[in-house]
């Protein structure tokens, strides 16, 4: 692990309970440090995992980094309070979104596992950017295998059973985490499909759509 701290910090307000993966969505490895470096950017994020699995420790896990932005899961806004987050370096939807390389998913795995056994991370509590940010944010995207974290403890992954009625899917959605009343509904299934079924991002709540929602949702505990 590098040390390369980042300016961009401060205290937490609320318990640590939650882990947000992102992708840089630059260039190079080296810009996104930069900016997430540069107190003029106001950005920062706990980690920088890099494509062959380097990786740069910029915020102690006890401080509050600043990556989520406007956010919100499962009743929380503060999120940059309640999380650790991860840039992975990849280029992004803006740089043809490319596959994550095996090293550096290789190094991610151990490093999410530490996070969650240090800090008790419920599975329902690891996200992407795309999950708390929807309107906002695409990250870290479909290309993004979080089926295999999945099969490592890291998150969790349904297996979609009978489809429920479609007056039913906001509800589990709402019990998933997803703020139902801060956003753009479309944009929120879209978020969904893109990490629960990323070859159909047709936002739509349609059969398959539904039944993974509703499998997920009767994983998760109540509030």
């Amino acid at each position: 692990m590098i040390d390369a701290p980042s300016p961009n910090q401060n205290d937490r307000a609320l318990p640590l309970t939650m882990l947000v993966l992102h992708y840089t969505g630059m260039e190079t490895g080296q810009a996104a440090l930069d900016r997430l470096r540069d107190p003029a950017a106001k950005v920062s994020a706990h980690y920088v995992l890099e494509e062959d699995g380097r990786l740069l420790k910029l915020v102690e896990e006890h401080r509050r980094a600043w990556h989520a932005g406007v956010s919100f899961w499962r009743g929380l806004t503060d999120l940059n309070s309640a999380s650790i987050g991860i840039e992975i370096v990849n280029g992004g939807h803006d740089f043809g979104l490319p596959d994550f390389p095996e090293a550096q998913m290789q190094a991610l795995i151990p490093l999410c596992q530490g996070i969650i056994a240090r800090h008790n991370i419920a599975p329902h509590n690891i996200v992407g950017h795309s999950d708390i940010a929807p309107t906002r944010k695409q990250d870290p995207g479909e290309r993004f295998d979080w089926q295999r974290l999945a099969g490592e403890g890291i998150g969790l992954w349904p297996t979609p059973a009978e489809a429920p009625p479609e007056e039913s899917f906001f509800d589990d959605l709402a019990h998933i985490g997803y703020g139902l009343d801060l956003a753009n509904k479309t944009d929120i299934i879209t978020a969904f499909q893109r990490r629960y079924s990323p070859q159909n991002l047709s936002g739509k709540a349609d059969a398959q759509t539904r039944a993974l929602a509703h499998t997920l949702a009767q994983m998760i505990p109540s509030p």
